[in-house]
């Protein structure tokens, strides 16, 4: 999402924006207070409230953020400010995971944060497969974000992964499907002594095989929303030109024709990376 700010006092020095800027909007609203803040992780605030989600904001002409929540982006496109949001969600994973150059890592998942992972991923040093069970989005995956191998998790299931890898299991493995049958399943893709990164959130309970977990000595995390520097290092690496925010919006749509495309937008066959609605 990108605004432009408005204020009665304009104080870049105190506030980091003025009256006028184009800023991306950092929607996830922390108390400051609980613990996971004072430890500076406000992106899993114990009160988290998302704009959008919990609270109003999603989608809507005018509202009011907290000056703390906006970030300047004047030399950026609407486009590329409205994408900073996304891409912060990827590069919080990867950096969460402590994901080195020379690793491989799965990233399963081939939709817009699934891909924002791969090209931090890829910005690391990594070498990256892609899994998918659309080739046309395992396409995109190749193109876009530059994965070195893909796997369609319908066709080749486990036994093409170590093929993709020379022989070994994935360091490190991001599951940005949300959907529990892939997350549970991911647990068998991590080589041993590695670490496997839920991205994306599933309402469902997640089972995993025990003696298989500790023979690996895996690590689970969990990866939530993002951090204010996170946004910036997204920040920095569109101002780099190192990602396409131009090929990875697919679609658009006027505010007044957004809620009919919808269902059309949910269709394998539409195609969709994402979709921007336009003011």
């Amino acid at each position: 999402m990108s605004l432009r700010a408005s204020s009665k006092r304009s104080d870049r020095t105190k506030r980091g924006v003025a009256v006028g800027d184009r800023v991306s909007v950092i929607p996830y609203m922390h108390c400051g207070t609980c613990i996971a803040c004072r430890g500076g992780k406000t992106n899993c605030c114990t009160d988290m409230k998302v704009l959008g989600v919990h609270i109003d904001g999603g989608m809507r002409e005018r509202m009011a953020v907290p000056v703390s929540h906006l970030i300047a982006a004047n030399d950026l496109t609407l486009d590329q400010t409205a994408a900073l949001e996304p891409f912060a969600i990827g590069a919080h994973a990867v950096r969460r995971s402590g994901l080195a150059a020379g690793e491989t890592a799965l990233v399963i998942g081939g939709g817009p944060i699934g891909l924002g992972v791969m090209a931090f991923a890829k910005s690391r040093g990594a070498r990256v497969v892609a899994m998918d069970v659309n080739e046309d989005r395992l396409a995109f995956c190749r193109a876009w974000a530059g994965v070195d191998a893909t796997v369609n998790a319908l066709r080749d299931q486990l036994a093409a992964v170590p093929g993709a890898n020379g022989g070994e299991l994935p360091t490190v493995v991001f599951d940005a499907t949300g959907n529990a049958q892939s997350m549970a399943a991911a647990f068998g893709y991590a080589a041993h002594g590695g670490r496997l990164i839920y991205v994306g959130l599933v309402s469902a309970d997640i089972a995993f095989h025990d003696p298989e977990f500790h023979k690996r000595e895996l690590t689970l995390m969990a990866s939530r929303n993002a951090t204010r520097e996170d946004f910036e290092r997204v920040l920095e690496v569109i101002r780099a030109g190192t990602i396409d925010v131009n090929r990875y919006i697919t679609h658009r749509s006027s505010l007044d024709d957004m809620i009919g495309q919808f269902e059309e937008w949910l269709k394998p066959e539409s195609k969709v990376i994402k979709a921007m609605v336009e003011l």
